[in-house]
């Protein structure tokens, strides 16, 4: 028997098998990671570790995963945001990730914004800098990036809605609610702070940035029709928050998620409708 399988999302470790009294038929004894104890069929188990050893999951090699995290999350891919931290005053920020930063006599963060640097020269997202995101090494979290949702051509590949105050929870909820109504499909990813959650919807080719915030706009009005007590105060934006791109900039960008230090509290993680973790989120978002 294998000696770990995934069964419904969960991941069971194998104890050992026992006969059914009734059938004298083959089960198999296992247990969760919180040691909760499960029975189910030998063929079941056997079928469902075949489908794990095949499937993506979180056991795929590192270029794997950051193929699909580039398919989903990665705006434009010409540019992108990193974030600071300034260990003296504690602020902290994105900046677009330019090659010539803080060089001697090139770089005058005093006289230009990055936008308007004559000197500017700014990195295209790599696969390195994802995994960098995606490790989370850095104490100070200036491994994290960003990406500027809005396409040069002023499309987007998804939109993402923002959550962000108490009652985050009830908001988002009301959201899931409508988009299953209406067979939206939806990720729901905790934010890094752990206090508010972005609502990720994809689409299968890009859109006008006008026509997604429409369509989150439709809905955000829908859930507040269907339940008339939710005011979804938590409610702070959407990404793109423009339905242009701004003279001599990029719109704003989003923090990207399963940032690797945030994830040891299973913050910047995927959750389900509980809000509880998704045990495999790579299997999840495949």
């Amino acid at each position: 028997m294998n000696p770990k399988t995934i069964i419904n999302g969960k991941e069971y470790r194998f104890i050992k098998t026992v006969k059914e009294l009734t059938t004298d038929r083959i089960a198999v004894l296992c247990e969760d990671e919180h040691g909760c104890s499960f029975i189910c069929n030998a063929e079941m188990w056997q079928g469902s570790a075949e489908k794990h050893k095949t499937a993506f999951n979180k056991y795929a090699s590192p270029n794997q995963k950051i193929k699909l995290f580039k398919s989903l999350f990665i705006g434009r891919e010409d540019v992108y945001a990193k974030r600071f931290f300034n260990t003296k005053t504690g602020k902290s920020g994105y900046v677009p990730a330019c090659a010539n930063e803080w060089v001697t006599g090139v770089c005058d963060k005093k006289k230009y914004k990055c936008n308007s640097c004559p000197n500017k020269s700014f990195i295209a997202v790599t696969d390195r800098v994802i995994y960098n995101h995606l490790k989370g090494d850095d104490e100070f979290c200036r491994d994290v990036i960003g990406t500027y949702v809005m396409l040069p051509d002023e499309t987007t590949k998804f939109l993402a809605i923002d959550f962000d105050d108490e009652s985050w929870q009830e908001d988002v909820s009301a959201v899931r609610s409508v988009c299953k109504s209406f067979d939206i499909p939806i990720a729901v990813e905790r934010s890094r702070s752990g206090n508010g959650a972005h609502v990720w919807l994809f689409f299968s080719e890009p859109l006008p940035a006008s026509t997604a915030r429409k369509f989150g706009s439709a809905i955000l009005t829908k859930a507040m029709e269907e339940r008339h007590e939710i005011k979804l105060s938590s409610y702070d934006r959407m990404f793109p928050n423009q339905d242009t791109m701004p003279k001599g900039g990029f719109g704003n960008l989003i923090a990207l998620p399963l940032q690797g230090r945030a994830r040891k509290e299973q913050y910047s993680e995927f959750v389900d409708d509980d809000f509880n973790s998704y045990h495999d989120q790579w299997e999840y978002l495949y």
